[in-house]
């Protein structure tokens, strides 16, 4: 929402934006507890972006308890719904001192919308996973109308327009299961957003081409917002002490030679999923930066095992003259955009897919949960920047096949194939987000509503 608020003050800096932001209760042990490490970094960053910003305004939502323990995203829903009578207030607050002209909710913050539609605010979705994933999650009212059994009961193709065939399998997390809580929730975000005033998306006309003609053109079934592809939107990483041994490694490797692997904070695999990655880099012939986070096993002690233990015996002694593996944490923006770097094994989340994109990156697709999968068929089979790992039915990967994938992206036709069509896209990502370039003119033409309300 900061760097959404960043933008828009960019190209109108007459406009002002106040954020508002949850703090989970005391009593819920989560990693985003405000007792942890977060409240005080929280807390710094809200003062940087003041400081620096000063058109961008904070507002607490006070905190509130929730009687039984949830996990993160059972409890992120319960809060929004829980802290409406807080949102009502404030909004009045708001109002009575501002002009307010629209509000634009998280996708997640769906229930918020009862409290703006009643007051009739002009209510908008940032939408951060990419159009072709927003195409699939409105048409969640269209399979609940339509069908009467799950969509993983179904074990077919289905057909939405703009986007490619999409299996039931490969549906998000949730969306194709009806006796699943996170069913219910999908079909209501869906039904909200088909009822909002518009979608800004975190995206690019040229990221999905077939996919934004298609809502501009109204071919999508029932009724359907307006759609603000306003993006490629990243924000910046903030860097660390521990930088510039993966850097200082990369700058001696030949140019787009690397092969960055990566799967963010919860791509944690087994050992043996740990050791088909190792056996099938070491067979790829090719080089590597690895970022290895381990699962926690039954049997394991309080200290976590060094990569000795995790990995094969005697590979990182050798490997040790092509590829590099670090542990648990990387400076992932600085590393992709380094010119040793040449493809990227990522689990698809759309943060990933864009700051690839951005730095011209080509992909291996492993997508691990979410909507993964679905993005692993746009970036394979609309986008055509990537290739796609197979799993077996356990979801292993094996080293054969990393391995075959890794020398194909890195050494074949195909991949310099993949490497043009990625560049090509980053050069039309980047026009997109310059003066007059679509992700501009759609902006632009937002505001232009937002001023009109």
């Amino acid at each position: 929402m900061v760097e959404l608020g960043k933008l828009i003050l960019t190209h109108h800096p007459s406009l002002s934006i106040t954020i508002l932001f949850l703090t989970p209760p005391p009593n819920q042990d989560t990693p985003t507890s405000p007792t942890a490490f977060t409240c005080d970094a929280t807390a710094k960053y809200i003062a940087a972006i003041t400081a620096a910003t000063p058109s961008i305004t904070f507002h607490r939502i006070p905190q509130i308890s929730i009687p039984i323990a949830l996990p993160p995203m059972a409890l992120t829903f319960e809060l929004c719904r829980a802290t409406t009578h807080h949102l009502r207030r404030i909004l009045n607050s708001i109002s009575q001192t501002s002009n307010l002209k629209a509000i634009v909710l998280d996708f997640m913050n769906y229930s918020a919308a009862r409290v703006t539609n009643t007051r009739q605010i002009p209510t908008y979705f940032y939408y951060t996973l990419g159009a072709s994933t927003l195409a699939v999650l409105l048409y969640q009212t269209i399979f609940h109308e339509n069908y009467t059994k799950s969509l993983k009961d179904l074990k077919m193709h289905v057909e939405i327009p703009g986007l490619p065939k999409i299996h039931t399998d490969d549906m998000p997390d949730g969306a194709n299961d009806r006796e699943n809580e996170d069913y219910r929730v999908s079909v209501d975000i869906a039904t909200c957003m088909r009822g909002s005033y518009g979608v800004i998306v975190n995206t690019c006309e040229a990221m999905g081409e077939r996919v934004v003609e298609a809502f501009s053109k109204g071919l999508m079934e029932g009724t359907t917002p307006k759609v603000f592809c306003i993006g490629p939107v990243i924000a910046s990483a903030p860097c660390r002490k521990d930088d510039n041994e993966c850097l200082s490694w990369l700058d001696s490797q030949p140019s787009q030679s690397v092969l960055f692997l990566s799967f963010r904070s919860m791509g944690r695999f087994s050992r043996k999923q740990l050791r088909e990655i190792a056996i099938g880099l070491e067979q790829s012939e090719q080089r590597f930066l690895w970022v290895v986070r381990s699962e926690y096993e039954d049997g394991d002690s309080v200290e976590p095992l060094s990569l000795d233990e995790l990995l094969p015996k005697g590979f990182l002694e050798r490997t040790k003259e092509k590829g590099m593996v670090v542990r648990d944490w990387a400076p992932q923006a600085a590393i992709l955009s380094h010119d040793s770097v040449g493809g990227f094994v990522t689990h698809c989340g759309w943060n990933l897919v864009l700051e690839a994109v951005c730095e011209g990156v080509p992909m291996v697709a492993w997508p691990l949960y979410a909507e993964q999968r679905l993005n692993r068929v746009v970036l394979v089979e609309e986008m055509k920047v990537g290739l796609a790992v197979k799993q077996n039915k356990d979801g292993l990967v094996s080293s054969t096949e990393l391995g075959d994938r890794v020398k194909e992206l890195m050494d074949s036709d195909r991949g310099k194939e993949i490497k043009q069509k990625i560049f090509k896209m980053k050069i039309s990502a980047t026009e997109a987000m310059t003066e007059g370039g679509s992700s501009v003119v759609a902006l632009n033409r937002l505001v232009e509503i937002w001023k009109e309300h």
